[in-house]
């Protein structure tokens, strides 16, 4: 039967590589001399450091058009709240999205009996599995799937005939 997997994966060495260009702009940047701005990456989750709410989110903005540029979809993003660190600094941990939520993996399942499309949505840890006799049906999920979920990156794998 024809089948493809729904997913949701940043390309992890794209990310890194925006965030060492992150880091290198924040060194050479006038307005961050001789402040606490940093950023710096450990598994999936970016750390961001600053004195002030404002500087976190200059160094947001950098690292968001650096991962523009690098075609990471800025969706992976999943911002975190702003804590106070001690003294005048704060810290904001940024975590790159990596798999299909239980949520996500439900809504996405509802979607797909509800459609009346010859189609049926199997969770399968990270991922969401759809099958259909005809591979007509399985693009038109596509669509439907780009067309309902636009929150997040979605991208779809492994289509088999």
């Amino acid at each position: 039967m024809p089948s493809f997997d729904t997913i949701c994966e940043a390309n992890l060495v794209e990310v890194k590589n925006a965030v060492e260009n992150t880091v290198k702009e924040i060194t050479t940047r006038f307005d961050f001399k001789g402040t606490s701005a940093s950023i710096e990456i450990k598994d999936k989750e970016i750390t961001l450091v600053g004195d002030a709410e404002f500087q976190l989110t200059q160094i947001e903005d950098v690292l968001r058009n650096k991962l523009t540029k690098r075609n990471v979809d800025v969706r992976f993003l999943d911002m975190g709240d702003v804590q106070k660190m001690g003294g005048d600094k704060v810290k904001q941990v940024i975590k790159v999205r990596n798999g299909i939520e239980s949520e996500l993996a439900k809504k996405l399942q509802k979607l797909m009996k509800e459609s009346k499309l010859k189609v049926q949505a199997a969770i399968q840890e990270d991922k969401v599995r759809v099958t259909g006799a005809k591979r007509d049906d399985l693009q038109a999920a596509m669509a439907l799937i780009r067309k309902e979920i636009n929150d997040v990156p979605l991208s779809f794998d492994n289509f088999r005939d």
